[in-house]
């Protein structure tokens, strides 16, 4: 089994950054980690992805304004997000693959609002 934790969520103005992070128990047999984010009425969408070596995609409409980086020492991986926009709103959430079983964390809450 693979524990997912994320944290960083919170209320931002737009044009403001907010910094996500999920830590799991473990990056053993794990090659990428992804964020998504679902907003209230719609389907969980994906934001981006990194592998093990460091290779990255994006969603279209996060391409330039969110980046997402790993620290394999410290079984974290992280979503740098600027530029904030009210349509990013949405629950976020960390998930991996192992052995063909997904994993999913709670989700951390993020709300852009002025």
């Amino acid at each position: 089994q693979v524990q997912l934790v994320e944290s960083g969520g919170g209320l931002v103005q737009p044009g403001g950054s907010l910094r996500l992070s999920c830590t799991a128990s473990t990056f053993f047999s794990i090659n990428a980690v992804g964020w998504y984010r679902q907003a209230p009425g719609k389907q969980r969408d994906l934001v981006a992805t990194i592998t093990r070596g460091g290779t990255t995609n994006y969603a279209d409409s996060v391409k330039g304004r969110f980046t997402i980086s790993r620290d394999n020492a410290k079984n974290t991986v992280y979503l740098q997000m600027n530029s904030l926009k009210p349509e990013d709103t949405a629950v976020y959430y960390c998930q991996v693959s192992r052995y063909s079983i997904n994993y999913w964390g709670q989700g951390t809450q993020v709300t852009v609002s002025s």
